[in-house]
């Protein structure tokens, strides 16, 4: 399993940005899919999930309204795109393989599967 994060960097507050994630190594269509974000001395947050489908996304509610996640199976390659950004979002973004797919986001587990990370920086 190999999963290459892109598209971090600095940005405004009120900005946006979108992160990337190239998956290989499996069948990525058959697997859920999702973004967590680590800021030092913190356990990684799930910020959004993905199942089969658009419909299927389900967000944290610190991110809920401002981030979509999105995948295109064809490319093998899961998004995240995130607007009107804050500070608070400031983190490294992981790309992560779920292992366990719950009736909601809190019930979610992550695989050992995750990708190097991406930092996000949201400064004036």
């Amino acid at each position: 399993v190999h999963l290459v994060e892109s598209g971090g960097g600095l940005v405004q507050p009120g900005g946006s940005l979108r992160l990337s994630c190239a998956a290989s190594g499996f069948t990525f269509s058959s697997v859920a899919m999702s973004w967590y974000r680590q800021v030092p001395g913190k356990e990684p947050e799930l910020v959004a999930a993905i199942f089969r489908t658009q419909s299927d996304a389900n967000y944290a509610d610190s991110v809920e309204g401002r981030f979509t996640i999105s995948r295109d199976n064809a490319k093998n390659t899961v998004y995240l795109q995130m607007n009107n950004l804050e500070p608070e979002d400031t983190a490294v973004y992981y790309c992560v393989a779920l292992s366990f797919w719950g009736p909601n986001i809190d019930a979610h587990r992550p695989s050992p599967d995750w990708g190097q990370g991406t930092q996000v920086t949201v400064s004036s």
